[in-house]
């Protein structure tokens, strides 16, 4: 690979973290500078997500060798530190009760979205393998079902998810490469079929006579949630938000700390099961305290950005993760997109059945969809299309995603492990 004519001189290779660090976060800037303010920008971006870009530049700088992202810390900092407390930012803003006021139909909805990928993944794995066991082969790190884990981590929570999947499972990095590019690519094809039914909605509801009233009450009760909470963002509030993020991140290790060793010296049956890795302890303690302070009174920090700040960490996460990408591990197993296309083939399959027999009304299908498959960045997009005023219960179903996201990743990524073993 080092030899490769298209890598840059070794001597002209950024070793420095720091130099590293500052490159990244104005790679992030740019991206996001020309999504808002530039109309060549903001037009390319309505067809290509920003979260792929964020991933995609800073693998091209691995790939052509301006960078040595074998011997930087930063990712390990990102998933150590940043991570954890990302979740919490993303999970103090769940509103429960909220949620469930949604309407049964909408929980049904979401769940079933996360049932359609906890199990498409482990089908989609036994059909491709009895067609072309090498396509879905590999051993150690490089085992397709660890890869695997991460999309499914992506299409149930979001990225952060994706990050801790590939932590848990020991995901090489050539294979989160390949695993990134049908996440993206069947991903993206899915979010376009599900803006063309959100344009054919109506039709749709009224063929299928499914109930929308719920949906107006809805806008009303969304408006209104956001007008009571919304605040500018002052000097305290965002010393209380790294409070109680990055203390959440201290807890979490040190919790962890406690439970590897005791499982390993009681109970070391159990690293089949992931429970003896520190990074899966630390992720799931971390989501627990985010969620138990929901229902305190510090989710009222989501008025002053709580949700914006796990962003941040999250994007910084996404181009450390990127850095590791090598783009020319996309082509080594080209059929993996097989798997992809037949797991979301699935997921939509089972959305369509669960809708029809309950009636359930297209908005509540597209966004509990994608409030999966498309977590925070594009769940959003999905609610808009139907009503501007419904982007927050976008936003709404994918936290509950980012809550469930790491347990039930987890729990696919088990069967598929079975299946693989």
């Amino acid at each position: 690979m080092q030899d490769a004519f298209w890598r840059l001189p070794e001597s002209m290779m950024i070793r420095n973290d720091a130099v590293l660090l500052g490159l990244l976060l104005v790679t992030l800037g740019v991206v996001f500078y020309s999504q808002k303010h530039t109309r060549t920008g903001a037009a390319f971006f309505r067809v290509v997500p920003a979260l792929l870009i964020c991933y995609f530049v800073p693998s091209l700088y691995n790939t052509f060798g301006l960078i040595d992202a074998e011997s930087s810390r930063l990712y390990f900092v990102a998933s150590r530190y940043l991570l954890p407390t990302c979740l919490v930012m993303l999970t103090l803003s769940i509103d429960l009760p909220a949620v469930l006021r949604l309407g049964n139909k909408a929980i049904i909805m979401f769940l079933t979205g996360t049932a359609g990928i906890v199990i498409g993944g482990p089908l989609a794995l036994v059909i491709v393998g009895l067609i072309s066991p090498e396509t879905v082969g590999g051993d150690g790190p490089d085992a397709v079902w660890r890869g695997l884990t991460t999309v499914a981590g992506s299409w149930i929570g979001g990225g952060a998810n994706q990050a801790a999947m590939k932590e848990v499972f020991a995901v090489s990095g050539p294979l989160f490469s390949q695993m990134i590019a049908v996440d993206v690519l069947c991903a993206n094809l899915w979010l376009a079929m599900l803006l063309v039914v959100a344009r054919k909605s109506q039709q749709i509801d009224q063929r299928m006579r499914a109930d929308v009233t719920a949906i107006e009450d809805l806008k009303i009760r969304v408006e209104k949630f956001h007008e009571q909470h919304a605040r500018h963002t002052s000097f305290h509030d965002l010393i209380f938000l790294a409070a109680i993020g990055f203390g959440a991140t201290g807890i979490a290790h040190a919790c962890a700390g406690v439970i590897v060793p005791f499982i390993e010296n009681s109970a070391p049956v159990l690293e089949r099961l992931s429970l003896t890795s520190s990074f899966f302890w630390i992720v799931v303690i971390a989501t627990a305290i985010g969620v138990a302070l929901s229902f305190t009174r510090a989710r009222e920090l989501e008025g002053a950005g709580a949700s914006h700040v796990g962003s941040v960490l999250l994007y910084v996460l996404i181009a450390t993760i990127g850095m590791n990408m090598d783009i020319t591990a996309i082509f080594s197993n080209p059929g993996l997109f097989a798997v992809g296309l037949l797991w979301i083939g699935f997921h939509g399959l089972l959305l369509v059945v669960v809708a029809r027999l309950i009636r359930a009304p297209m908005f509540y299908m597209a966004v509990g969809s994608q409030a999966n498959v498309g977590g925070a960045a594009s769940a959003p997009v999905v609610a808009a299309a139907f009503h501007p005023s419904l982007a927050p219960v976008g936003v709404l179903l994918a936290v509950l995603g980012y809550a469930l996201g790491t347990y039930a990743a987890w729990i696919c990524g088990l069967i598929m492990q079975a299946i693989a073993t």
